[in-house]
């Protein structure tokens, strides 16, 4: 079968499609036929190298999510799996690839209406942001501030704060459109990058939901409210400076706080029951997922130039 690995570190030209055999599932496993997979923005993060100190090596199979078909399950599944579609998560590793192998725990079945883009689209994605949400204990009236919201978890957050009955939904974007597309999702205040605004919008946050991270992350620190909720759940535009912590510091009578979020601290069966009821919503059409465009999977490259070159509104779908 054809797999996408990261032959060396650095810039997409650095990916490359190889033949191996098809993974066979262990106990506890299933085996995916793969319609759809998931690019996200940590593969980027890991495809640049930025996180070798971690273990990740070249010859890195890329992926943690994707939807399709079951076609063999391992020793102690249930049978009735197979031929079930479904969305998985693969970990950090084994998603960009014609067949996939995962823990049937990490395996949920799709409901009819429910495309496989629409469901790689949302599934880890919709579980960062209402977790997110969840650790800055937003409650309704508050302001918000989504960062690097035209991504498929800042799309979500966006929802789920207008959804919730936020005061105010403000999000970064790079452009007029993206910010129409935004309004369209929720937002009521568009910023540019650099978190300037016009005279409407609000002057601080009582809730920021930070994808970016990056050099500029202290500027929006300022931006919080007294007893304001800052909470990190990505690094896409690189690692905050070493000493951001000061900010907090300075501004000590606020009560500000600052958190990180991954979902891999949230118990699975509890991840799994979010996700269930957003995968319900979005069929439903009472959850928007936002997909830029699905590409084959030997066009990878292309995939993740368009990340880098931050052209993806919603989230680029590979397909086998």
């Amino acid at each position: 079968m054809k797999v996408v690995v990261i032959r060396t570190f650095g810039d997409p030209d650095g990916l490359e499609v190889v033949d191996v055999p098809v993974p066979v599932p262990a106990p506890g496993q299933v085996q995916i036929a793969t319609e759809a997979i998931g690019v996200g923005g940590v593969d980027a993060v890991i495809r640049r190298g930025t996180l070798a100190a971690y273990g990740f090596r070249e010859g890195h199979l890329l992926g943690s999510e994707v939807a399709g078909r079951v076609t063999a399950v391992g020793e102690g599944v249930d049978a009735s799996w197979i031929g079930r579609r479904v969305w998985a998560f693969t970990g950090l590793s084994g998603g960009y690839a014609e067949h996939a192998v995962t823990s049937v725990e990490d395996v949920l079945a799709l409901p009819d209406g429910l495309t496989g883009a629409d469901a790689v689209t949302l599934g880890g994605s919709g579980v960062v942001a209402h977790f997110a949400l969840d650790r800055a204990r937003f409650t309704p009236g508050e302001t918000v501030l989504v960062r690097g919201a035209a991504g498929s978890i800042g799309i979500t957050a966006v929802q789920l704060a207008a959804r919730d009955g936020a005061g105010a939904v403000a999000v970064t974007t790079s452009s007029v459109e993206r910010g129409a597309r935004l309004r369209d999702l929720g937002a009521t205040h568009v910023l540019d990058r650099s978190g300037a605004d016009g005279p409407d919008a609000p002057a601080g946050f009582d809730v920021v939901i930070d994808v970016v991270g990056g050099p500029q992350l202290p500027l929006f620190l300022d931006r919080l409210n007294s007893n304001g909720r800052y909470v990190a759940v990505g690094v896409v535009g690189g690692q905050p400076p070493a000493d951001f912590g000061m900010r907090l510091m300075d501004a000590f009578r606020r009560s500000s706080s600052f958190a990180t979020f991954s979902s891999d601290t949230v118990p699975g069966p509890d991840r799994q029951a979010v996700r269930s009821s957003q995968f319900a919503d979005a069929a439903h059409g009472n959850l928007r997922t936002v997909v830029h465009q699905v590409l084959p999977l030997d066009q990878a490259v292309l995939a993740h130039r368009e990340m880098d070159a931050g052209e993806v509104f919603g989230r680029v779908v590979l397909a086998p």
